[in-house]
């Protein structure tokens, strides 16, 4: 079962299509979501790369992160 913030970052990214090789900086994720969600954004992020949902990309100037396309049914069934 996720979470409200989980749900709501996991939306985001599918509506921004982050699936695979696109992917964005794990601080652009809470932009756009609302102000008493964005400290609970991060440890999102982690249950949901522990759980296989997201893919993170460390990079040189930071952590970048994408929906792992090979989940994107399971990701909407989750969503639904």
């Amino acid at each position: 079962m996720l979470s409200t913030t989980e749900k709501a970052v996991l939306e985001k990214m599918l509506r921004h299509g982050y699936i695979g090789g696109k992917h964005t900086s794990e601080d652009n994720i809470p932009k756009g979501l609302p102000k008493h969600m964005h400290g609970e954004v991060k440890k999102a992020l982690r249950k949901l790369v522990k759980a296989g949902l997201v893919v993170p990309k460390t990079t040189s100037y930071g952590l970048e992160v994408s929906l792992d396309p090979h989940k994107i049914k399971e990701i909407h069934e989750l969503l639904r």
